[in-house]
């Protein structure tokens, strides 16, 4: 059985403790903001229901009393659905958005604290050369494109997402600690994580429970950043007013809504969505609120009733999965699925796994994602610039000198 013990991070240092610093390169990590959880070592790893009866059955010593700080567990939800695994670390840093951090750990990790607090820093910057394949080949990918558009407009479909994978190969080991940095400098008011390798960059919430209350914040629709305010502007009112666009935002919408109903007492969304800008890209995002119902469900109860949304699989989910898996090509793991945590009483916090990039064991290579909503109005050579835009998030980090 687990023993917890959670202490205020004061009393162990006076250094606020960067998160990023904590998992380095080989912890796990979920942020947005400064506010998450950074862990090491691995007191347990197992499936979401041997992990959620351990955390239950688990004795806790907590005065701080918050979402996460009687033991958190940390993991990654398939897109498929099929698999999914989470990892409760031996000691955990954990800082709130009022402020508050604090140190978690389980008991035989008392000496393992000090290191886990202990300052890091990224290795320094060293020499290497990259090479970029595409994984399904472009052909494969506009094919696609266009059948699925095509299976929309005989309305065999409302949407499908299809998807494309770019691997990117390094003559030296790729430092993770650094890329979480570089990561937290452009897309740092995105849910950034790091866990078995799968690191990345989300700007989409999939869905928050703190107690009673829940939140999501779907994102569908994309248009480019320039950097130039004048232009940006320009591309974030042709993307509101972009029939295609809204289509697509407006499936994603619906699902959502239609899915978290039947556990709220109240819910209520945004009328309009509004522009979500991220470093490269621009989406149409709106935020949904409620009030759970008694007994309320665990967070992750939530994460596999909505994922995959719309946003990455399409309407009527079936069908669009069936298409998505004869013509697409790729062979999505954990990508397109759900990344974040959970507590003891069902509380956390989960992004939709995108703008991420699967690391080989020995760091040397990473395979990355991206994909676009297909609608009727859908053109192929469009949704190959889209995809192009997104890849940019994890390309320019981990390439970057």
């Amino acid at each position: 059985m687990l023993h917890f013990t959670t202490r205020p991070l004061a009393q162990f240092t006076n250094d606020p403790c960067d998160l990023n610093d904590i998992a380095g390169g080989d912890g796990v990590l979920f942020v947005r903001n400064g506010v998450g959880f950074a862990g090491r070592g691995v007191a347990l790893r197992g499936s979401v229901e041997e992990v959620r009866a351990e955390l239950l059955a688990a004795t806790i010593d907590d005065p701080v009393g918050l979402a996460g700080s009687a033991g958190v567990a940390l993991g990654w939800h398939s897109f498929s659905g099929d698999s999914s695994e989470l990892i409760v670390p031996r000691v955990v840093v954990g800082k709130s958005a009022d402020g508050n951090a604090w140190v978690t750990y389980v008991d035989g990790a008392e000496e393992e604290v000090s290191e886990a607090l202990s300052v890091r820093r990224p290795a320094a910057v060293t020499g290497g050369t990259f090479t970029i394949r595409p994984g399904v080949s472009t052909e494969t990918y506009l094919a696609a494109v266009a059948t699925i558009r095509d299976a929309v407009r005989a309305g065999k479909i409302t949407k499908a997402v299809i998807a494309r994978d770019i691997v990117v190969e390094s003559s030296l080991p790729i430092d993770i600690h650094a890329l979480l940095h570089r990561l937290k400098a452009s897309f740092g008011s995105s849910y950034r994580y790091s866990i078995d390798g799968l690191v990345g960059a989300s700007p989409e919430l999939l869905i928050e429970r703190r107690d009673d209350r829940i939140a999501s914040h779907p994102l569908a629709g994309t248009t480019p950043r320039t950097g130039d305010p004048v232009i940006d502007a320009q591309l974030a009112k042709d993307l509101r007013a972009s029939s295609k666009n809204q289509v697509e935002h407006r499936v994603v919408i619906d699902m959502v809504h239609d899915t978290l109903l039947p556990w709220c007492s109240y819910l209520d969304w945004q009328p309009e969505p509004d522009v979500v800008a991220v470093a490269n890209v621009q989406h149409l995002g709106t935020r949904v609120e409620g009030t759970l119902s008694d007994p309320y469900p665990h967070v992750f109860d939530l994460v596999t009733e909505l994922s995959p949304t719309p946003a990455l699989g399409g309407h009527p989910r079936d069908a669009a999965l069936d298409l998505i898996a004869q013509h697409e090509g790729v062979r999505r793991g954990r990508y397109g699925g759900a990344v974040g945590w959970c507590d003891r009483d069902g509380n956390g916090t989960w992004a939709v796994t995108i703008r991420c990039a699967e690391f080989s064991a020995d760091r040397r290579s990473a395979r990355l994602f991206a994909g676009g909503g297909i609608v009727a109005a859908s053109e192929p050579v469009a949704e190959l610039a889209e995809t192009q835009a997104k890849f940019q998030a994890m390309l320019a980090a981990i390439i970057r000198p």
